[in-house]
């Protein structure tokens, strides 16, 4: 299953959408594809709809997808990575009326410099060569985000460890 995520944003971002439908339509994306459609006002055809999920659902498609498809905003990106995914993320953009500026494109574009642990998509045309071989591109790629809850949890369980075995000396 594919698992799309358009945000909450009030601008529409039928690019994606719209992209995601007619490579389902044109049999390239060959199993199940769920989309969280947000403000869009393109209704997709050959993917299952909604506009919007509750966070819970979110979680749950995120965890059970092959693929996570995602806007640039960084909730939406950070979650599949806790989660143990690789997503392929596709910035909204000014040019095409999608956000007020382009700070998703310059921002993801940044976090894959850094972590390598995103898959950026600046034309909405590579999407189908980056779905066709996800599996070989996400194998050169490291999953390099943590979930801060576990990491506080090992690091508050170590410091509790080391107060009682100060106070049992």
């Amino acid at each position: 299953m594919i698992f799309v995520s358009v945000g909450t944003h009030e601008q529409p971002f039928n690019r994606l959408i719209e992209e995601v439908d007619l490579l389902k339509k044109d049999k390239v994306i060959k199993e199940n594809v769920i989309i969280q459609t947000g403000y869009c006002t393109y209704k997709p055809a050959y993917c299952t709809w909604k506009k919007l999920f509750s966070y819970e659902e979110m979680v749950g498609y995120v965890s059970k997808a092959r693929i996570v498809i995602t806007h640039g905003g960084p909730s939406s990106f950070i979650m599949p990575l806790q989660i143990g995914k690789i997503p392929i993320v596709v910035p909204r953009q000014k040019k095409f009326g999608e956000h007020v500026n382009n700070h998703q494109l310059e921002f993801t574009k940044a976090v894959f410099e850094k972590q390598k642990s995103i898959i950026v998509i600046e034309t909405i045309s590579d999407l189908k060569k980056v779905i066709c071989n996800y599996e070989s591109i996400i194998s050169e790629l490291q999953i390099k985000a943590q979930n801060n809850n576990e990491i506080f949890n090992k690091k508050f369980a170590v410091l509790v460890d080391s107060l009682m075995d100060n106070n049992l000396a």
